[in-house]
């Protein structure tokens, strides 16, 4: 299999992903938040692992252990995020750090392969006594995940390729066919062992990736207060109709069993998944693209359950989406999947991070009914709940996570087949393959103009393809009408030639499935893929955003788009339930609405996403 340097490199699909040397992001939107990672959060990263002692436990004793259970992936994602960078850089400062803290990763590795800080040792409990919360072999698939990411930019001969190719020996002799017959409480090793494969050509590492993804759902997990459901232990994969349980380890195995699927041809195994993501996507999952509505197990509820004022939406489980997304739109080619990929990235991977990317959301709620707190930069903070962004939680897995997505972000753009080049997301950038090259000039999201000119091309016709997300009705290709799905150029173009896509970028208004009753009643505004939220801090001086009304028309004014609202009064009195009781109109204002993505980047605020309707209707 052709090495390429990406996240996913499956052999067989209707499509092949280009590498992070392939794709290089221009100045705009996307291009602005990875050089904030590069300069800036993974130096935070490195601080606080430090910090924290989380690094230090690959050298101290037992008794010396600082961190959760899985405190070691954070350091395993920072490798990762490293790798990418390294790749698409050459940073030598960067590289000298990979290397350092990689020595110490190493040198904590036990002569048969183990590696784990918090388990094993004198005075702590014995490998494998906790499958169901111990996080071991989760651990090897992000150790495994930063290696093959090492091996894809800078080949297979390097000390963290082999520590992980170690490690993987060691799970495959512990829980192949003739060991262990369980698997982990929290997949991860299932798509890291299938990339493992596809980087060393060994297919005992594909082999124990299946056998992990057949025995789930098989109950060889301990029940527990929240269900097998939890672990998604509860039905085989191949029998479930939606993805349930927690949030980022449903994505997780999901994104690991169509791995699996397509590497064993196993057609069966990739319906059932592709069932469950649009069964998903249709019941279960935010408009902003996040999935997880349930705090206490940060699970999907139950369908429609979807409360924006208690949204999950974890920013982990966000990652785990576009990673299902991407291996399904690699293997089926669909548009849809780049659809809601786009709508993830924009509206909560963009959300998370502070401007100065040193800060981070770990849930992504829809509305803030309270004003947040300012956290301390220098302090950790124990929870996950949402209030303003955290410099470092207790459970760190979505900075960690972020950094390697940012850092890996370009290779999602576009792919290759045998007769062109498709373009999923847009954004400025270059593409440079072995037959095609074009520059894409855009200020998209602000605007819905996309320019591609043609550098490299075949002496032949081929295809240039652009997706048409699913809200762009009334978009045009080079000025005629194009409908959305995909968009198909078939002809022989020549370095110079451009083409334009003209998608609408102007407010709409989105209205919920009435089966989601948390919402009933409201509205909220959309402008191209951006998802657009009511924030305290543009309302006048004594407006409660929790009391207005609006009505069902946005327009764009000044640069910003602005619904009328009606401010209320609420009948006071002692019981909150009654005959009629509707609320006084008693004025009229403009409401500014944002980008999701930037609410509360000006201090504490309060926010919604969905808007109650003055007459309470969505018709």
């Amino acid at each position: 299999m052709k090495n390429i340097a990406t996240p996913t490199v499956p052999s067989v699909g209707r499509l092949r992903p280009l590498g992070v040397r392939e794709v290089t992001l221009k100045p705009g939107f996307w291009q602005q938040r990875q050089e904030t990672n590069r300069t800036a959060s993974l130096d935070h990263i490195e601080h606080w692992l430090e910090k924290a002692g989380w690094l230090a436990n690959f050298e101290v004793g037992p008794a010396a252990r600082r961190g959760r259970e899985f405190s070691d992936t954070e350091i395993y994602k920072l490798l990762e995020a490293m790798s990418w960078e390294y790749g698409r850089t050459g940073d030598a400062d960067l590289e000298m750090r990979y290397k350092d803290i990689v020595r110490r990763v190493a040198a904590a590795q036990e002569p048969d392969g183990y590696l784990n800080t918090n388990f094993g040792r004198s005075g702590q409990a014995p490998r494998y006594s906790d499958l169901e919360w111990g996080h071991e072999i989760y651990s090897y698939g992000h150790l495994i995940q930063a290696a093959v990411a090492r091996a894809r930019v800078a080949g297979l001969d390097d000390e963290l390729v082999r520590v992980a190719v170690r490690a993987a020996d060691h799970v495959c002799e512990m829980f192949g066919p003739d060991g262990i017959v369980a698997v982990c409480g929290h997949p991860e090793i299932e798509p890291a062992l299938v990339e493992l494969y596809r980087v060393t050509g060994e297919r005992r590492y594909l082999e124990q990736a299946q056998l992990f993804v057949e025995r789930r759902g098989t109950q060889v997990l301990a029940d527990i207060e929240f269900g097998r459901s939890y672990f998604q232990d509860d039905v085989p994969t191949r029998e479930a109709e939606v993805l349930r349980g927690h949030a980022v380890r449903a994505t997780y195995l999901a994104a690991g069993t169509v791995d699996v699927a397509v590497e064993t041809g196993d057609t069966e195994l990739l319906d059932a998944v592709t069932r469950q993501w649009h069964n998903t996507v249709a019941r279960r999952t935010y408009l902003t693209g996040g999935m997880g509505s349930r705090h206490q197990d940060e699970a999907f509820g139950e369908d429609f359950m979807l409360p924006p004022d208690r949204a999950y939406s974890e920013t982990c489980a966000a990652i785990g989406s576009v990673m299902l997304s991407w291996r399904l739109l690699l293997a089926h080619g669909d548009a849809a999947y780049g659809d809601l990929i786009e709508r993830t990235l924009f509206n909560v991977i963009a959300t998370s991070p502070a401007d100065d990317g040193r800060g981070f959301f770990y849930t992504n709620t829809l509305h803030q009914r309270t004003p947040g707190t300012e956290p301390e930069p220098d302090v950790l903070v124990p929870r996950a709940a949402s209030s303003l962004r955290a410099p470092w939680f207790a459970v760190s897995c979505c900075p960690t996570n972020l950094a390697r997505t940012y850092a890996s972000l370009a290779a999602y753009l576009a792919t290759v087949d045998d007769d062109g080049l498709q373009i999923h997301q847009y954004a400025a950038a270059t593409i440079n393959t072995d037959r095609f090259g074009c520059e894409i000039e855009t200020q998209y999201p602000d605007q819905g103009r996309i320019a591609v000119r043609i550098t490299e091309a075949p002496d032949s016709p081929w295809t240039l393809s652009l997706r048409i997300p699913h809200w762009a009705t009334g978009a045009t290709l080079d000025g005629r009408p194009v409908e959305p799905g995909w968009a198909h150029l078939h002809r022989q173009f020549a370095p110079g030639d451009v083409v334009v896509l003209d998608l609408p970028v102007q407010p709409r208004i989105t209205a919920p499935d009435p089966r989601i009753d948390a919402i009933r009643g409201c509205v909220a505004v959309e402008r191209g893929p951006i998802v657009l939220c009511a924030e305290s801090v543009d309302l006048p001086e004594g407006v409660d955003l929790n009391a207005l009304r609006v009505l069902p028309h946005a327009e764009e004014r000044d640069g910003a788009v602005v619904v009328t609202g009606r401010t209320v009064q609420p009948p006071a009195h002692g019981w909150p339930y009654g005959i009629a009781l509707e609320p006084a109109i008693t004025g009229t204002v403009d409401v500014p609405l944002r980008p999701y993505h930037r609410w509360a980047r000006r201090g504490p605020s309060t926010m919604r996403v969905w808007l109650p309707l003055a007459d309470g209707r969505t018709e």
